[in-house]
């Protein structure tokens, strides 16, 4: 029941990013300015509201995402705490082109007036320069 709910969090993110819904985005978050987003852009690094939507509405003045498509997830529940790691596909329009985007998500919520909701969440890319079962990129 609480991982059903966990995860009707990450699809209520996924709608709100697709219909590039600020308001109903920042619903996912708990209502405080102790929440954090670190993206795969090098300067998408922030704490506080303002400064989360401020990475949001740059990535919707880029892109428009038609799709979330989820793959490996696994769940964490501790208490009112709990923490998903996620691998996704997003499926996005930019510059006129289809666009499918992997990225790896870790989420950390907190139940919050009977709702779970997002302290946090973290997006990064698989390294490039890493061949399938080493432990570190490359040398070049």
């Amino acid at each position: 029941m609480e991982k059903e709910a966990i995860m009707a969090t990450l699809e209520n993110y996924a709608s709100a990013y697709c219909e590039k819904d600020i308001d109903a985005l920042m619903k996912v978050f708990v209502d405080s300015e102790d929440i954090s987003l670190i993206g795969t852009g090098g300067d998408e690094l922030c704490g506080g509201r303002d400064a989360v939507m401020k990475v949001f509405l740059r990535n919707f003045e880029e892109a428009t995402a038609k799709q979330f498509e989820w793959h490996w997830s696994h769940i964490v529940v501790s208490g009112d705490c709990a923490v998903v790691a996620i691998t996704l596909t997003i499926h996005l329009e930019y510059q006129g082109e289809d666009l499918k985007v992997p990225v790896r998500w870790t989420v950390a919520l907190k139940k919050d007036h009977g709702r779970w909701a997002w302290l946090h969440r973290h997006a990064s890319s698989a390294a490039s320069g890493q061949d399938e079962g080493a432990a570190y990129p490359k040398d070049h």
